[in-house]
């Protein structure tokens, strides 16, 4: 059982930045591949960014292409994700998550689910 925590959460003012972390639990963090995915009030729940296991691979979801980048450091089994130019429809509870692969993240298939951190963005 893989327990993955978020923080980094809070309230910004549009255009600010955020960092959010990931702490994973799992010894084999490495063997995982790590996404984000983010919740908005009376909305499903959406994909964000994944990363593959070596960090060589990413994939980020159109609405946050250019603003967001996943990175991850298995050494210290953690996963970020750097939010830049925010905009108030990026309010929403983050969500870190495990799974197997990047194209099973893009459909929001994982594994293991953190409780998420709040993001607001104010106008």
């Amino acid at each position: 059982q893989v327990q993955l925590v978020e923080s980094g959460g809070g309230l910004v003012q549009a255009g600010g930045s955020l960092r959010l972390s990931c702490a994973a639990s799992e010894r084999t963090f490495s063997s995982y591949t790590m996404g984000w995915f983010r919740q908005a009030p009376g909305k499903e729940r959406e994909f964000v960014a994944a990363i593959s296991r070596s960090g060589g691979s990413r994939s980020h979801a159109d609405l946050v292409k250019g603003r967001f980048t996943i990175s991850r450091d298995n050494s210290k089994d953690m996963v970020y994700l750097q939010m830049n130019s925010l905009k108030p429809e990026d309010t929403a509870v983050y969500y870190c998550a495990a799974g197997g692969g990047i194209i099973d993240a893009t459909m929001g298939r994982m594994d293991y689910w953190g409780k998420g951190t709040l993001v607001t963005v104010s106008s």
